[in-house]
């Protein structure tokens, strides 16, 4: 019988998930995969904590650099994360021309690097955990022309801003409750920032268009400023607000942006609720299609890891190595796209002022609004007075960004003005422009 010996490098949440696939479904998988998938290392600082899995003697172990080093191993699963002692030990396994399953991204050195030393180099959990993107957008769509694609990306944000709907908590008391319960770290910046999404954006415009892998250049917007007001007066205009990360073809040029975004009911993301991640894609053959899953958590991240450990024992069974191209494209053919500046979008916009009770307020805005190329399609002035000041609700037509900015902050310095004004763009095809 065929073997193929696998080293796991890591056996925190989502390692001790890989490894109890690989031995609990161990029949299952040779029966798909024609080889036993053996996991002969495990490696891990911590060789205490109980993990409930009955490894064999001699499979649990310290030393990471005797997996990716041992002859024998044919894939290593990296489950450490972070740019340390993970990286390092990825381009060692490299060196010694070892195929390797990643759980996160390192941006261009690695693909680079493995395609230097001619092995593979597996991501799939590295976006939207348990969802098929990579695999749809290096295998599946590859006849397709992307046009865009605007995914939820991060569960802890998602479940913030579903909670916060339901029944109009805060952003505090949600994202208290998301730590209590396990579904936010307890330093949350890099989610509820956009940051995590960001990351995850780069790597699927580059699977898209076949550019580098460019996070520096995507704007970033997170939902920390996301009142309970402003989730109610979406739902009165028909809308959700979701973080979205979102990115256009635009011919010249790739619209790539993190920020949170208002679409209707009939968008099916705005269904998408709790942890729960979700992309829609849009291509010139398929039309629109949607992936939808658990973005996060032991096992559907580690039914992620186990499905890219088994596409590359195809390629070692078949020797077929590097059979497909890591970013989905050729190497030669990977180019520097530019990433179109926020200032210089289109779009429709939500705004929200808080402005004290006066006549000609209302006339003062709009002018400022006006003088600037913005055109109003309603506006609403609701009787909610929070210390003197009333809110001033207006939905836009098409607008361009940078003429969005100069009028806020020109409205901004006016004396009837009590408050920075709220932004929330909107995402919606139905809107006349």
């Amino acid at each position: 019988m065929k073997k193929i010996n696998v080293g796991l490098l890591g056996c925190g949440t989502i390692g001790t998930g890989v490894a109890k696939i690989l031995i609990e479904n161990k029949d299952i998988l040779l029966s798909r995969v024609g080889a036993v998938l053996n996991l002969k290392y495990v490696a891990d600082i911590d060789l205490e904590t109980e993990r409930g899995i009955p490894f064999d003697d001699g499979v649990f172990i310290s030393d990471a650099f005797k997996v990716v080093d041992d002859p024998d191993i044919d894939i290593v699963v990296e489950m450490i994360g972070g740019e340390g002692i993970a990286k390092d030990l990825i381009l060692r396994a490299f060196d010694n021309g070892k195929p390797v399953v990643l759980l996160a991204g390192h941006g261009n050195t690695l693909f680079k690097t493995a395609g230097e030393n001619d092995v593979d180099l597996a991501f799939e959990a590295s976006v939207g955990g348990c969802m098929p993107i990579i695999k749809s957008l290096r295998e599946s769509l590859v006849g397709n022309h992307i046009k865009s694609m605007a995914g939820i990306l991060n569960g802890t944000c998602n479940y913030i801003l579903s909670r916060s709907a339901k029944d109009g908590s805060s952003f505090e008391d949600v994202l208290a409750e998301a730590q209590k319960n396990g579904f936010a770290e307890a330093d949350p910046t890099l989610d509820i920032e956009g940051i995590d999404t960001a990351h995850k954006l780069a790597i699927l415009t580059s699977l898209a268009y076949g550019m580098e892998i460019n996070f520096q250049d995507i704007y970033i917007e997170g939902i920390s400023k996301i009142t309970p007001m402003d989730i109610e007066f979406a739902r009165e205009f028909g809308y959700r607000i979701k973080l979205l990360a979102i990115t256009k073809d635009t011919g010249d040029a790739v619209e790539a942006r993190v920020h949170p975004t208002m679409i209707p009911f009939t968008n099916p993301l705005s269904s998408v609720n709790g942890v729960l991640n979700a992309v829609t894609i849009t291509g010139d053959a398929v039309g629109d299609m949607m992936l939808y899953g658990y973005g996060a958590g032991m096992m559907p991240t580690a039914s992620a890891v186990v499905g890219d450990i088994v596409d590359i024992a195809r390629n070692l069974l078949a020797g077929a190595e590097s059979r497909i191209p890591l970013l989905s494209y050729q190497m030669d053919r990977i180019r520097k796209i530019p990433i179109r500046r926020i200032d210089e979008i289109f779009i429709h916009y939500y705004f929200r002022f808080s402005a004290l009770d006066r006549p000609g307020v209302l006339s003062k805005i709009s002018g400022i609004l006006g003088n600037n190329e913005i055109s109003i399609k309603s506006v609403q002035q609701k009787g909610r007075k929070t210390n003197g000041a009333v809110p001033i609700v207006m939905l836009t037509h098409l607008a361009r960004e940078a003429d969005v900015q100069k009028a806020l902050t020109e409205i901004l310095n006016l004396d009837v003005v009590s408050d920075r004004p709220v932004l929330i763009r909107i995402e919606d095809e139905n809107q006349e422009d």
